[in-house]
């Protein structure tokens, strides 16, 4: 892919600098996602060795994993996270690592915004040792109901229509994606997360401080005039509650997917079930 590809390589790398350089908090939702991850971890039953955090940002995800014994390479788009994390500043569809180089892979808050996110889960899974795990989460579907709203009634009032959110996947998507990409196993499911704003400023404050502001946005090249900064204000505040803020909503999907290996469970053939649907339906009558 291009530097020109569907989200500009250059202008991801700079937004996420510009947020390693602002520090603060505002990665609360990727914070939550990553404690997401490692609950879930806590869960499989076997001992990994060797991770890659991929798309480190400030460094929260990896950091829990080394607290459990886990060594942990972490790799970020943006050359301020991935110094800061001394590690290794790559896209996540470019990854320089060896095949089989992990037996542990997770990610955070990235893989919304990667311009090929087929290839980028591609080389994910050649990077993993037979039976490695997945474990990754981002705003999928769903996400930012209310800012879509404001950005139409934007465009609405000023004639022109412009592609300020990026594209978001669903869980059947991300389902069908890791299986495209060779994961065996493949689990995906949604986290919805409501988060109140003083104000639209205050939301798109919070996603620079992520790194998450819509890469296509500057390549629209029709920046909001006054009358539709006006128009997305008022469809913004058209939602807010009585102390006068708005409610938003984040839909975070969690993937999660096996490298294969031999000794994996296999599903039964197509056929083989000694019981009936409509049987077990009765039973449970």
């Amino acid at each position: 892919m291009s530097e020109d590809g569907p989200f500009d390589r250059r202008l991801r790398r700079l937004r996420r600098d510009r947020a390693a350089a602002a520090g603060g908090d505002g990665d609360y939702l990727h914070r939550r996602a990553a404690d997401e991850i490692v609950d879930r971890l806590d869960l499989v039953s076997r001992r990994f060795g060797r991770a890659l955090d991929l798309g480190c940002g400030r460094g929260y995800l990896g950091e829990r994993l080394r607290a459990r014994g886990i060594e942990v390479v972490s790799a970020d788009p943006a050359y301020l996270f991935a110094a800061a994390a001394k590690g290794v500043q790559a896209d996540e569809d470019r990854l320089p690592f060896a095949d089989g180089a992990f037996d542990l892979i997770v990610s955070v808050g990235v893989l919304d915004t990667v311009n090929d996110l087929p290839g980028a889960l591609i080389l994910s899974r050649r990077a993993l040792r037979p039976d490695g795990l997945f474990l990754a989460a981002f705003a999928g579907a769903g996400s930012l109901p209310r800012l879509r709203a404001a950005m139409l009634a934007a465009d609405a009032a000023s004639g022109a229509a412009a592609a300020r959110i990026h594209p978001q996947i669903d869980v059947r998507a991300a389902g069908d994606l890791l299986l495209r990409a060779g994961f065996a196993l493949p689990v995906v499911d949604s986290d919805g997360v409501d988060v109140r704003f003083a104000s639209l400023f205050a939301l798109v404050a919070d996603l620079r401080a992520m790194g998450a502001t819509n890469a296509l946005a500057a390549r629209s090249r029709t920046p909001l005039r006054r009358e539709a900064l006006a128009a997305a204000l008022e469809e913004w505040q058209r939602h807010a509650a009585p102390d006068g803020k708005v409610t938003e909503r984040f839909e975070i999907l969690h993937l999660l997917g096996w490298a294969p290996s031999p000794d994996q469970p296999r599903p039964a053939p197509r056929g083989s079930a000694t019981a009936s649907l409509a049987a077990a339906l009765k039973r449970g009558q």
